[in-house]
């Protein structure tokens, strides 16, 4: 495929639901000109539950609907699908597919002082080891923690960023982190950047929290000028936002990750997809 034929076209994005707009917020930060395609699987949210059989279906269903949309790239936002999907995916789609946690997993190699690194993240995504592989791949000498927080979703998405519910439950996930001594932690769900004053309450200020969405814009943004991708300016450049489910719930919340309005959503049906995959 010739990609500089492609510059105008949208980027795509996809999340399980609402968590993927702390990456889409860095990406619109950076890359002010791009136009920009959200898919939030709302109505099968969270993947960070379900089998890796079912969580590659899920994602090669969004994926093949925004390749539909016309897209140029395409970021897979969810940590549990990037650890399960991604090589699922790139074999599938003709154009270039990223997903979230390579960029951190490099970011925290670079960061990290005495060589021990955290991770945190949904069920699915700790099981995979897709982080803890993904540093040894860089350097095979860190030592990796990796711990398991199922219930910083659900509170991210109440809203109770600062409560002492949140700092409490933060307290029993990390304690183990805390004793291992780790100097770098990664966010390894993209629910877990709204925790971030919470998280350093807890670790400490001399913590270096690693947030994907943030790593993941950079390697965006360097992927499409080496492939002479990138919008030259802002002449006809869109945000649009698709859901699984109603919208509503989508909109009120989405707006906290997002730190702008959402305005042009739909709702969609993906089950048409289902003979397909």
């Amino acid at each position: 495929m010739d990609y500089t034929k492609l510059a105008d076209r949208p980027i795509g994005i996809f999340d399980s639901g609402i968590g993927g707009l702390t990456v889409l917020r860095e990406v619109h930060r950076q890359l002010p000109a791009e136009s920009t395609i959200y898919l939030g699987d709302t109505a099968r949210v969270p993947y960070g539950i379900r089998s890796p059989e079912t969580v590659k279906r899920y994602s090669l269903q969004n994926s093949m609907y925004l390749m539909d949309m016309g897209i140029k790239l395409l970021i897979i936002a969810c940590n549990t699908s990037s650890a399960i999907s991604l090589y699922s995916i790139r074999n599938v789609l003709d154009i270039p597919v990223l997903g979230v946690i390579e960029p951190g997993a490099k970011a925290a190699v670079a960061a990290t002082r005495n060589g021990n690194i955290g991770v945190i993240g949904t069920e699915v995504t700790i099981k995979s080891g897709a982080y803890r592989r993904a540093i040894h791949g860089h350097n095979g000498g860190i030592v990796v923690y990796e711990q398991s927080c199922p219930l910083f979703v659900p509170l991210v998405e109440e809203g109770w960023l600062n409560d002492d519910i949140t700092e409490s439950v933060a307290r029993r996930y990390l304690k183990g982190l805390k004793l291992y001594g780790i100097d770098t932690l990664v966010l390894g769900c993209t629910h877990y950047p709204l925790l971030k004053d919470v998280l350093r309450k807890v670790m400490g200020d001399d913590i270096v929290l690693i947030d994907s969405g943030i790593e993941k814009a950079k390697n965006v943004r360097n992927i499409l000028k080496d492939l002479n991708l990138l919008k030259r300016d802002n002449k006809g450049t869109f945000r649009k936002y698709y859901v699984t489910d109603s919208p509503d719930r989508f909109i009120d919340i989405g707006k906290r990750f997002l730190a702008e309005p959402i305005e042009d959503i739909t709702s969609i049906d993906l089950t048409s997809l289902e003979m397909a995959i």
